[in-house]
């Protein structure tokens, strides 16, 4: 799980949507068109994101296809720590970017 969640929340494109997606299913379990509307991100986009979390095992999804409840999984929660690592990077490197600093 450690992997995965380098790789999806930092280390590929789309990482940043991810690590948002991630954050708000983090304050409630969202169906897609209610995480594209909080998010301000068009639909399929966050469709496509969702399954890339789901193949990962970091989100699972309960009902039908248009109205399903995507939450995070049992096991992400047993890495949360990681994932507090993880976001805590990459926040510091978009800090960074944003005012012209360099990654310490």
């Amino acid at each position: 799980m450690e992997e995965s969640l380098w790789y999806l929340l930092a280390g590929t494109r789309g990482s940043e949507n991810r690590a948002r997606i991630v954050r708000a299913l983090d304050e409630q379990p969202r169906n897609a068109n209610r995480l594209a509307e909080a998010l301000g991100v068009d639909y399929n986009t966050v469709r496509h994101h969702l399954d890339t979390l789901r193949e990962h095992e970091v989100v699972v999804r309960s009902g039908d296809d248009y109205g399903a409840v995507y939450r995070l999984t049992d096991r992400f929660e047993a890495h949360r720590d990681t994932y507090e690592r993880v976001l805590e990077t990459v926040d510091h490197a978009v800090e960074a970017r944003e005012t012209g600093g360099g990654v310490e």
